[in-house]
């Protein structure tokens, strides 16, 4: 028989800490972009180096990031490292997965933006005097970026949902974590996790059409 009464005041009264905790949440996830926007184009450098032990090592970061659980990887960071003597705070883990995960789904889109680019480009640019590295840095990576940049907003996205397994090791400042805080002193699990679902919704349709209006501002032409 349905007999739950909602009490919507409790979860509003909260609301404050939690857009603290989404702050912590959008914090991490743009953190982890950046790492995983700099790892991941140091991968795509390793594939294309035709060094085989970089692109070995390249093509297993890619594998493991896209082919096992982001959570699984994060408690890696967390528990895994700690069997070695490396010790990381919830936060450090969480942001340290996520960061692996990320690097491997854009390394894998700048591959796919690469494909996308005609060998005619890089051609282009060695006959006027460019050399390889040049051709790619001033030709080839802008025409990469554009082509991966919607692709790696969806990423973004990805990033802010995956920091709510902070929880697994004990994150109790992001969104999820405040949310979980919340709902173990009150039993109100509805009301708080059906407001925290909102925040993500909005951050996450915030993020995108940021995206798409900063898309159309940088590549209209």
């Amino acid at each position: 028989m349905f007999n739950y009464t909602f009490h919507w005041n409790q979860a509003l009264k909260a609301l404050p800490q939690m857009l603290d905790g989404a702050l912590v949440t959008l914090q991490i996830a743009l953190l982890s972009m950046i790492i995983g926007l700099a790892c991941a184009l140091a991968l795509t450098l390793f594939r294309l180096s035709g060094n085989r032990i970089l692109a070995g090592f390249a093509t297993g970061w890619v594998e493991i990031a896209r082919n096992t659980p982001a959570l699984f990887q994060i408690y890696m960071a967390h528990f895994g490292l700690g069997n070695f003597g490396i010790h990381l705070t919830p936060f450090t883990a969480l942001l340290v997965g996520i960061a692996f995960n990320n690097a491997g789904y854009l390394a894998e889109n700048f591959r796919g933006a690469l494909k996308a680019i005609p060998d005619t480009q890089t051609r282009a640019g060695r006959s006027l005097g460019m050399t390889s590295m040049q051709a790619f840095r001033l030709i080839v990576l802008p025409q990469m970026l554009r082509v991966a940049f919607l692709p790696a907003t969806n990423q973004m996205v990805w990033a802010v949902l995956m920091t709510s397994l902070g929880v697994t090791v004990g994150m109790n400042t992001d969104l999820a974590g405040v949310t979980q805080e919340l709902n173990a002193r009150s039993f109100r699990t509805f009301e708080f996790f059906a407001l925290a679902a909102v925040i993500y919704y909005v951050i996450a349709k915030v993020l995108t059409l940021a995206a798409r209006a900063l898309a159309w501002r940088m590549f209209r032409y």
